[in-house]
């Protein structure tokens, strides 16, 4: 049985593509507010405001790791980054959990164990 003829290859794929695009969006709205907090934006302004609210609860776990960096007034907010590199990390990992629902025929499977072993 050819594997990309599977039933279940086509939720798989529309739930890979799911995850990229949430990941994406997330990944934006972070370095919206990377951007926003070195260039000391006005935090009053609609937008700021909004992109600040919309990201604490995703920063929010980061916000003690490291310490403040200040330049002129500016903001680098390295828990920003890491936030963003951790939500990547997670992002794969549930990837990889999908793609090992996939459909793999015999010979397939003794392809990739083959080359695992090397």
């Amino acid at each position: 049985m050819d594997s990309s003829n599977s039933p279940s290859t086509k939720p798989l794929y529309r739930g890979t593509q799911i995850v990229w695009y949430l990941l994406g969006l997330l990944e934006i709205l972070l370095a919206f507010r990377f951007v926003l907090k070195l260039a000391a934006a006005n935090s009053t302004a609609g937008f700021t405001s909004f992109i600040y609210g919309i990201t604490h609860i995703f920063t929010a776990p980061f916000l003690s790791v490291f310490r403040i960096t200040k330049v002129s007034g500016n903001i680098f907010e390295w828990t920003t980054l890491l936030a963003m590199f951790v939500y990547w990390v997670i992002a794969i990992g549930i990837i990889k959990l999908f793609l090992m629902g996939k459909t793999v025929s015999t010979p397939e499977a003794a392809n990739k164990l083959n080359s695992q072993e090397k």
